[in-house]
């Protein structure tokens, strides 16, 4: 990275205005605060982010901590990247603004408005998603906006009609928060809510399986009481729909490691161990066990040793003819 080359290094000198105050390193996404000095935003974020409320050059208090970007200093430094390009040094991307407070909110209204025309609501909600999708910043901008609350509203509006358009969006920028504990409670005391998302684990778009397998683990690894918890495992077909998405035909990253974790927090609760076994929980974690990642492995082998603590789940995997040998390959890893 450019910022962390010293001039002897690539032969230039960076000149002093296009190094954070902070890091001493070239900017990539130069902002400045309210006393007029310009910080790299990942430097002025992390010196705020640990208590200080001091600028740290000019040591005033913040009296506000908006970070304004410094369009103009990050086109003089990429224009200097550029002209300095024999020396080895390499362009900064352009920077994706974090999202503004004030559209998140009107966004937020527009899709939880039951006044607002359902296509309104619709694109409000895809915008959303974009938005979170886009990065950590703007997931923090959008749960701190109470997002999570209103989204479950939407959701939930109607569990006995078939999901609308309006519903899944909602569910997927909901798979990418972790929910409080009042959050999965509100989802785990009502059986029928807890029913609609056991239900769309067999939706034809497999986005929106994993989707809901997503929040179903995030409820079950929230709430902290053993008879929800022991409700949600019991539910007709959960372990049905969780395995079918790690058994699902095509390569996809993201089913693999939703469904390993969903797996595993329903594995947890020992009375419906059975139920996964059932299932065909043993073919497919021993059929994905290679193309689980190390984190995912891990959390893989760990439900394997749950469902072997009883005997019809040490069974199936003995009787399976790839299990010795890909547990011997992982551990000689």
């Amino acid at each position: 990275m450019p910022g962390s080359l010293e001039p002897l290094d690539i032969g230039v000198h960076i000149p002093y205005h296009f190094r954070c105050p902070i890091s001493l390193e070239l900017m990539c996404d130069p902002v400045t605060v309210c006393t007029g000095q310009t910080y790299d935003r990942s430097s002025i974020e992390s010196w705020v982010g640990t208590g200080n409320t001091t600028c740290p050059v000019t040591r005033v208090p913040l009296s506000d901590f908006t970070l304004i970007p410094n369009h103009t200093l990050r086109r003089l430094i990429q224009e200097w990247c550029v002209a300095n390009r024999s020396f080895g040094v390499e362009r900064i991307p352009t920077p994706k603004q974090p999202a503004e407070p004030n559209l998140v909110r009107t966004l937020l209204s527009q899709a939880s408005s039951g006044s607002a025309p359902f296509s309104l609501r619709v694109s409000a909600l895809r915008r959303l998603r974009g938005l979170a999708r886009d990065s950590d910043k703007n997931r923090s901008v959008i749960a701190a906006l109470n997002a999570r609350e209103i989204l479950l509203s939407v959701v939930f509006a109607d569990v006995v009609s078939q999901p609308s358009e309006l519903n899944l969006e909602s569910i997927a920028i909901l798979s990418m928060f972790t929910l409080s504990e009042p959050e999965c409670l509100y989802v785990a005391s009502d059986p029928d809510r807890v029913c609609y998302l056991v239900n769309l684990l067999f939706h034809s778009s497999i986005d929106v399986r994993v989707n809901s397998a997503a929040v179903i683990e995030n409820v079950v690894a929230g709430i902290r009481s053993p008879e929800f918890r022991t409700q949600i495992s019991c539910s007709d077909g959960v372990f049905e729909g969780i395995v079918g998405i790690l058994s699902y035909p095509v390569a996809y990253n993201r089913a693999l490691k939703v469904g390993i974790k969903a797996l595993f927090a329903l594995c947890l609760v020992k009375q419906h161990r059975h139920k996964a076994v059932a299932a065909g929980a043993v073919e497919a974690l021993i059929d994905r066990l290679a193309e689980f990642e190390k984190c995912d492995a891990e959390r893989a082998l760990a439900t394997v040793e749950l469902l072997c603590r009883f005997p019809s789940g040490c069974a199936a995997f003995a009787s399976h003819a790839l299990t010795v040998p890909l547990l011997v390959k992982i551990i000689l890893k």
